[in-house]
């Protein structure tokens, strides 16, 4: 026996040694997958297999390089580079420069990225002249890449009247002609974009069958790694170049396919078994990576799926802490808990910032756990994004409320003068800075003195400016008799970025109407937070200044030693030894946009599996009470997938209890034509995989709460020891006032506060 295959316990040994025909490997999160991957076609190379034989798919290039370096390892770099190993994309693309004139395709075709393919969509709706707020460029952008995605092609389109009524219904009659003119574009450019690499992939093998014929008799033994993640036209490709070998691995996890949105197809792997009759079976069932605790909490909620393969992930490590459920205040209270929590672990458990990991459903969510960890001096890095104050559409708001508080803040100006899109071009605004800089006056000042100044420039664009000045002095007066949040709320719809970012309708725009709503929820904190104290200013002066503060906090980009902060979909394949998953609550996590079918609720609850699986030894899971949503306190529901968690593997603090209120009476006659019985309104019953359990230790909202009441109508005296929120225990130094405005000042480890009572949320600890 290979040396290497010592390393591999029974089950991932067979996988290894199985040679020939079709098989599936179901590897469970933790299980050694990509080692057993890379080990069986570093077996099949030393069975005298040509590497130029065997076809690795992989869905990232990072996976690509660690199978292939670990294959190296073992047979050596020289044949390890002679494998067709690569992304779908990549390995098609080469297919492709080698076929492409079969296709009428130059083999030097151009490969449009994201930009290209839309800066191409939104030419040929201009030059159809139609209206671009039916034919937004991005939505239509999104749509072709459904078709092509899904092998419907031009023809098929028009070909399909389910399809082009709909477009009809969405009042989108030429959707099928501007594919057409795109499609016709492409092909006379020489090039194909990236959904255009699967599609002509599947064009080639379908319409030539000798180029068929070559590449099944060139790929021998084919491997496909995320199996899971697999689209439909990808699913075409693999099956017509296996179809003739049969010698085809598949390694993939139903438990963590969290990519529908991205057209993932779950069946894939489901049906595997039904598309070889003899198709062999290993599951990897034993986590190297989690304890116990974590392991079986994990299983207790994937169970609940019904769509699902049959496996059972155990683990021989130690049981380890239990997972802990924290129930928190506020978002605000919950950064501040992760950012105390991580301080503590680290001082205590000597860890580094590389050892722990914060997940959130939405990216939105990582301004609450950003400032927490600021004001602690932890280092952070947000992974598949960009730091909340950095977010362009968080600049485009903060512009807006700097250029109140100094009208001469010149950047701030030019960066909102045309934004939302007014009419105010570049020509206008160079000209502005030319007279600006000859009279020695700010730009601001021009523009308020627009119809006075002589200054080349059409009426109509004059109007668009003293518009744009008139809007600015209305937010200034508002701003003399207003907060900073209902300032900010104010700028926020009055100038209309919200209506801006709402036109798409895509993902992305959604989440930066989040986040443009999170900096709202922020606005609010912070006044909560000044309110606090005696000496609290909740001007909009301060708040900037907090901001300014905060991004100023910046991070060397080589700075290795840092917390990981991202969402759960960019943390699957990742591990920590210590993760925090943020804001699981109903609407949140479970998404309110995934609640409306089984398909949609199962994917949300693998997205949930996938974010505790991530952990290796505690996991801790956070929901608040009340949460933000434009700057008001809504009140927050566990999510169900805490209910589903078994009780034996976790650690619950402060829980919240959801209890039926019962049935609720409505007396008949209060109607005007009484029925003849009472009527009984009951509440909804949900579905069975919807079901609550909840923990038998969990308070009632109304107990949970209690503790937080004002404390100015308590019997607090000098020497109580206090709890507070972010500050911590702390003595009663001394009280002063009366009824609603005592105020206490109250020594911390941080120092000492001058608290007024009426705001401060203290708990008497004695």
């Amino acid at each position: 026996m290979s040396k290497y295959l010592e390393d591999l316990n029974e089950v991932q040994q067979k996988a290894v040694l199985q040679k020939e025909g079709p098989m599936i490997i179901i590897a469970g999160a933790g299980s050694g997958k990509t080692r057993v991957l890379t080990y069986r076609i570093a077996y099949l190379m030393e069975q005298g297999i040509d590497p130029f034989n065997i076809l690795a798919l992989t869905f990232t290039n990072k996976a690509a390089r660690e199978m292939k370096n670990r294959i190296a390892s073992v047979v050596g770099e020289s044949e390890s580079k002679n494998l067709w190993m690569g992304t779908f994309h990549s390995i098609f693309a080469k297919i492709l420069r080698f076929e492409a004139t079969k296709l009428g395709f130059p083999t030097n075709f151009t490969i449009y990225d994201a930009q290209d393919s839309l800066r191409s969509i939104a030419s040929v709706i201009k030059e159809m002249h139609l209206d671009k707020d039916l034919y937004k460029p991005k939505i239509i952008a999104s749509r072709i890449s459904k078709f092509k995605n899904n092998l419907i092609t031009v023809r098929a389109y028009f070909n399909n009247p389910e399809l082009v009524e709909s477009d009809m219904m969405a009042k989108r009659p030429k959707m099928g002609e501007i594919y057409h003119h795109y499609v016709e574009r492409c092909f006379k450019s020489g090039a194909m974009d990236f959904d255009d690499l699967l599609l002509r992939t599947n064009e080639l093998l379908t319409r030539f069958p000798k180029v068929l014929a070559k590449y099944q008799d060139r790929f021998r033994y084919i491997l496909v790694d995320e199996y899971q993640d697999t689209n439909h036209s990808q699913y075409l490709i693999v099956r017509a170049l296996a179809d003739r070998f049969q010698n085809i691995c598949v390694v993939g996890d139903d438990s963590q396919s969290i990519y529908a949105f991205r057209g993932a197809n779950i069946h894939n792997i489901l049906n595997f078994q039904k598309d070889y009759s003899d198709v062999k079976t290993f599951k990897l069932e034993q986590n190297y990576r989690s304890t116990k605790n974590i392991v079986r909490a994990a299983n207790s909620v994937i169970e609940k799926n019904k769509i699902k393969l049959d496996k059972e992930l155990w683990t021989a490590n130690d049981f380890g802490e239990k997972v802990v459920v924290m129930q928190l205040l506020s978002d605000a209270e919950e950064g501040r808990f992760i950012a105390n929590s991580i301080f503590e672990n680290k001082h205590q458990k000597q860890l580094k910032n590389t050892d722990i990991a914060v997940l959130y459903r939405t990216n939105a969510q990582s301004r609450a756990v950003e400032d927490a960890l600021r004001k602690k001096n932890i280092k952070y890095r947000i992974y598949g994004g960009t730091s909340f104050y950095q977010r362009k559409e968080i600049k485009d708001v903060i512009a807006y409320l700097r250029l109140l508080i100094n009208s001469n803040d010149e950047e701030a100006l030019k960066r909102v003068l045309n934004y939302p899109t007014r009419g105010i071009g570049q020509t206008t605004l160079d000209r502005l800075i030319v007279k600006a800089n000859e009279l020695k006056e700010p730009i601001f000042t021009i523009i308020e003195q627009i119809d006075k100044i002589d200054i080349q420039l059409n009426l109509g664009t004059k109007r668009k400016l003293a518009d744009f000045a008139m809007l600015i002095k209305s937010f200034k007066v508002f701003m003399q008799t207003h907060n900073a949040f209902e300032v900010a709320k104010e700028v926020v719809h009055k100038s209309n970025i919200v209506k801006e970012l709402e036109k798409d309708a895509t993902p992305e725009d959604i989440s930066r109407v989040e986040n443009v709503q999170e900096l709202l929820n922020g606005i609010q904190d912070f006044i909560l937070v000044q309110e606090e104290s005696e000496d609290g200013d909740t001007s909009l002066t301060e708040f900037l200044e907090n901001v300014a503060l905060a991004t100023d906090f910046d991070i060397d980009k080589r700075e290795t030693d840092v917390v990981t902060l991202m969402t759960v979909h960019m943390a699957k394949g990742l591990e920590f030894p210590y993760v925090y998953i943020a804001g699981l609550e109903e609407g949140l996590f479970p998404s309110a946009m995934n609640m409306n079918t089984r398909e949609d609720l199962e994917e949300e609850r693998r997205l949930f599996y996938v974010a505790l699986t991530r952990a290796e030894k505690q996991a801790y899971l956070l929901h608040t009470q009340m949460r933000f949503r434009w700057g008001k306190l809504i009140d927050g529901e566990p999510s169900r997938f805490l209910m589903e968690l078994d009780e034996k593997y976790l650690d619950i603090k402060n829980p919240l209890k959801i209890e039926s209120k019962g049935n609720l009476f409505v007396d008949a006659a209060i109607f005007d034509t009484p029925p003849k019985q009472k009527i009984r309104y009951k509440k909804p019953a949900r579905r069975p995989s919807e079901s609550f359990k909840p923990p038998k230790n969990l308070k009632k909202v109304s107990e949970a709460t209690a503790k937080h009441n004002n404390l100015f109508d308590t019997a607090l005296t000098v020497g109580n020891i206090v709890s507070h929120s972010r500050f911590g225990k702390g003595e009663v130094l001394n009280l002063e006032g009366t009824g609603s405005n005592i105020k206490a000042s109250i020594k911390f480890k941080t120092g000492i506060k001058q608290l007024l009572l009426k705001f401060a949320k203290l708990k008497v600890l004695g």
